[in-house]
């Protein structure tokens, strides 16, 4: 499998940081750092991950199933990700989840059909004084009201 000369660079560096008895500490960044290009975890990457490294793929497969960041289908092109711990949960975080279902036409952990938006109820983003937060790709989003978030996702269709 190859990755963009970018994608190499960042990988040969995060190796190049880690003594050679300890490359499995790069295992989540390299998973991470591969998925924000490929859209997510191949049976490919995950056997060129594990050579990387030099681990059997099955320990691969067992971080990316264990870790929710990590998905096995494709992800959309924007990522968001909303909020509904107990502090965002207080400030309307489960309605602003089930206003985004609506307005995206998506649940729990499923990708638009175009490719273009993915939603993820999450557990907590650690924004517990900025609630309701939401999450698109890496980009932080405080006190979100429903208008709010119907206007980043509005502007979002607009780019794509």
């Amino acid at each position: 499998m190859t990755f963009s000369p970018e994608l190499e660079k960042r990988i040969e560096k995060l190796l190049a940081s880690y003594p050679s008895n300890r490359r499995k500490s790069a295992l989540i960044p390299m998973l991470m750092y591969a998925q924000d290009e490929t859209g997510y975890v191949t049976r490919e990457l995950v056997e060129e991950v594990a050579r990387r490294i030099g681990i059997p793929p099955v320990q691969v497969d067992e971080v990316v199933t264990f870790y929710t960041m990590l998905w096995r289908k494709p992800r959309g092109k924007y990522h968001v990700q909303v909020c509904t711990n107990i502090s965002c949960l207080l400030t309307g975080g489960e309605e602003l989840y089930e206003h985004t279902c609506k307005k995206l036409g998506l649940g729990h952990r499923e990708t638009a059909a175009d490719g273009v938006f993915s939603l993820e109820e999450v557990e907590c983003m650690g924004a517990c004084s900025w609630a309701p937060a939401v999450q698109i790709n890496y980009d932080f989003y405080h006190h979100v009201t429903p208008e709010k978030l119907d206007q980043l996702i509005d502007d979002l269709k607009k780019v794509h």
